[in-house]
C-alpha cells in the first residue's frame, strides 16, 4: 500500500517534534568539569570560549586538586578532571576512575611569594634567605599539605633551606585560592601562591619567585573521568590542547604545554 507523501510528511513531522524536546535536552546538558581551584578565573574564561564555539554549556567545580579527587572517589559526577599536579591524577589512575588515554599535561606555573599590595616588605628569593624575619610575627599563607600548591612551596622551602624556621609559623589553608585570600585581607603579611593567582588579585603583589629548580615541575594534567558517557569530555580536551585556548591561557600568565608531535 502505498503512503501519499503528504501523510508522510505529515508523519515524519510529527517524530520530530515529539523527539525535539529529548534532543534539547541532550545538547543543552551541560558538561561537568572538576578543576584546581587556580585555574578559576581563566578556565571560566576557556569554558565561555568553548560554548561559543560548540553551543555545549560547561559547568566547573573548583576546589584543591586533593578535595576533587576524593570527591570523584567517592562518585561525585564529573565529565572532567583538571588537575593542579600529576599526584592527585596519578591518585586516580591507580583506582581506574579516569580514562588513562585521555590523559594530558596541558599547563605549568610558577610559585610566587607574596604580600599584600600596599606592603613594603622587600626579601630576595634564594638560599637562606630571612623569610621568618620578614614575617615580623605574622604568619606565611601557604595551602595544606595535601593541596599541591602546599607540597611545592615546602618543597621549596626546603631545597632553599628556610623550611625549619617557618614551619611553626604558618597559616595553612584548604586551596591555593584560600591562601591568596589570607593575603588580600590582610590577615598574613606574606604567602606562597602561583603567580598566577596573584594576577589576577589586585589586592596583592609578587615579592619573587622561587627558582623552578627548588620544587618538582609544576604541572597541569587533565583526562576524562572513567564512566562519564558524555562525548563532550573529549572535544573540551582537544580545545584545552588548541591555539583559542591556549591564548586565553597564556593571556592569564600560564606557560602552555606543546603535546607531544606537535
Amino acid at each position: 500500500m502505498r503512503i501519499p507523501s503528504r501523510r508522510l510528511a505529515l508523519a515524519a513531522l510529527g517524530l520530530v517534534l515529539a523527539l525535539s524536546p529529548a534532543i534539547a535536552a541532550a545538547q543543552g546538558r551541560p558538561l561537568t568539569v572538576f578543576a584546581a581551584a587556580s585555574l578559576n578565573n581563566v578556565l571560566d574564561a576557556v569554558g565561555k570560549a568553548f560554548t561559543a564555539r560548540t553551543g555545549t554549556p560547561v559547568r566547573f567545580s573548583y576546589a584543591a586538586s586533593s578535595t576533587i579527587a576524593r570527591q570523584i572517589e567517592a562518585g561525585a559526577p564529573a565529565d572532567v578532571f583538571v588537575s593542579a599536579d600529576a599526584d592527585w591524577m596519578d591518585y586516580l589512575d591507580q583506582r581506574h576512575l579516569i580514562v588513562a588515554a585521555s590523559r594530558r599535561d596541558v599547563l605549568t606555573n610558577h610559585l610566587a611569594l607574596i604580600a599584600p599590595a600596599g606592603s613594603t616588605v622587600k626579601i630576595r628569593i634564594g638560599p637562606g634567605m630571612p623569610l621568618a624575619q620578614a614575617l615580623g610575627g605574622g604568619r606565611l599563607a601557604v595551602a595544606g599539605p595535601e593541596v599541591p600548591a602546599g607540597k611545592y612551596a615546602k618543597a621549596s622551602l626546603t631545597a632553599l633551606g628556610v623550611w625549619p624556621s617557618v614551619q611553626d609559623h604558618l597559616a595553612q589553608a584548604e586551596s591555593v585560592r584560600a591562601a591568596l585570600a589570607f593575603v588580600a585581607r590582610g590577615e598574613t603579611p606574606l604567602g606562597i601562591v602561583y603567580d598566577t593567582d596573584a594576577k589576577v588579585e589586585p589586592r596583592v603583589r609578587i615579592v619573587g619567585l622561587f627558582p623552578d629548580s627548588s620544587h618538582a615541575r609544576i604541572v597541569y594534567p587533565a583526562a576524562r573521568v572513567a564512566g562519564a558517557s558524555d562525548p563532550a569530555g573529549q572535544a573540551f580536551l582537544d580545545f584545552l590542547e588548541g591555539p583559542q585556548a591556549g591564548a586565553i591561557f597564556r593571556q592569564y600568565g600560564f606557560t602552555v604545554l606543546r603535546p607531544p608531535g606537535r
